[in-house]
Parts: C-alpha cells; structure tokens; sequence
C-alpha cells in the first residue's frame, strides 16, 4: 500500500499526476502520481522492467506519456541518461562548451567555468573525456544536465558502471547538490543506495506505484525487523511481484 507523502506549506518542486505509457496492448506505467520538495532526494527502486527509466524519460520530456502531466517543462529539468552522451576525443571544457551551445545558455563560458568549478572538474578540464576515469566521465555527465541551472535533476542508475570509491564521491556531490536546493530523483538497483542517499523511495513494479516513503517507512509496514533490502524484497512479494 502506498504511504502519501507529507503536505508541505511550499508548492512542490515537481509534481507528477496519473503519469501512463502504453506500447499497443502493454503498459509501461499506470497513472503514477507524486510530489518532491525543493532539495528533496527521490529514489525509485523495483525490479528490472518495472518502468523506472521510462518514468524519467517522461519526467525529462524526452519521451511522451500516453496521459497524465508533470509540472515541469523540460527546460526545466537537468536529464542525465545511464550512458554517458560524451565526445570522447574532446576535452572536458570543450565538450561542455559544445553542450551549453545547444542548450542555448545566455553565457556558454561563464556556466562552463562554474560548472568545472561546481563538480571539481577544472584541473581535468583540458583532458580528453575518453581518457577520464569512469568516476570522472559521470561528473561531467552530470555536470551537462547541470548546466541549464535547473530545478530538478533526473539520474538514471547514476552509479551502476563506478567502483565504491567513485561511487562515495560521486553521492557526495549529489548530496551537496540537495543541500543547496536542487531536487534530485534518480533510479538505481542498489537499495543500499536508496536507503542511504534518498529521503524518500518509490517503489515501481509493472508500472504501477505500489509505494513512496522513507526507508524506514518501509521497513515498518512490512515489519519483522528486517534490514532494508530484505524489507524491500518482501514487499514486493507481498504485493505479488
């Protein structure tokens, strides 16, 4: 059972209504709704096939739903996709500067520089992205969806390809991200990931929203005090998943 999120005095920062995806006969998502505070942190977790990147998509603008709306245009909305959309044989600096020219910001190398500041990345600016360390290559994917200073920023499974360290590193900057406002959801397969960087969860499973919360929230309902992951795995079973 879905646990509705709290009411805030302040207007959402994103805000998702009945949001559904059909392919002919199959549906990718059912009439997903839910809200995210400035600078709050949304991870959505479930099995593989359960629409996770297909809702960001959507969130993003870069597919169109079959109903429903989201609150943002998106413009509005920093989309950094699993697979890094980088120029290899470029520099940091230049591919950034290519980017922030086809997002048409009023001032490419003034973001630029702000963003090789922001994400620790202005010693590497001169270096070919391909030569980057994996760890790097997603910082300067991230720092892409940045650069149009959006509200909202959107990460599918951001840290699948990164060893543990890169990964510490790369949720630390992210969490700095929400500290200074920026809402942030993302998706990921590591429920140790959820629990630990997410303030709330949302649990997807054949399209269908089946639960958003804490982490905590979760373990609660399903009770027996498991740990979060086995928590999580017997929701889904209770829920016939």
């Amino acid at each position: 059972m879905a646990v509705p999120s709290t009411a805030s005095a302040a207007p959402p920062a994103l805000a998702v209504e009945g949001v559904a995806k059909a392919y002919g006969d199959r549906r990718a998502l059912e009439g997903v709704s839910f809200t995210a505070a400035a600078g709050e942190r949304l991870a959505i977790i479930g099995p593989n096939g359960a629409g996770k990147t297909t809702l960001l998509q959507i969130l993003a603008g870069s597919l169109p739903p079959t109903a429903g709306r989201v609150s943002r245009a998106p413009r509005e909305v920093g989309w950094v996709p699993q697979q890094p959309a980088l120029y290899g044989k470029l520099s940091v600096q230049e591919n950034l500067r290519l980017f922030a020219r086809l997002e048409k910001v009023s001032d490419p190398d003034a973001v630029v520089a702000r963003m090789l500041e922001q994400t620790g990345l202005a010693d590497r600016a001169g270096d070919e992205v391909g030569r980057l360390s994996g760890g790097n290559q997603q910082r300067v994917n991230i720092a892409i969806g940045l650069l149009g200073d959006p509200p909202v920023l959107l990460l599918d499974e951001p840290s699948s390809s990164l060893d543990p360290r890169q990964r510490e590193i790369l949720w630390r900057f992210v969490s700095g991200l929400a500290a200074g406002g920026t809402t942030v959801v993302y998706s990921t397969h590591n429920v140790g990931e959820a629990e630990r960087y997410a303030d709330r969860v949302l649990v997807l499973a054949d399209g269908a929203l089946l639960f958003t919360g804490s982490a905590a929230e979760l373990q609660r309902e399903v009770g027996g005090g498991r740990d979060f992951e086995a928590a999580f795995v017997a929701f889904l079973h209770e829920q016939g998943h």
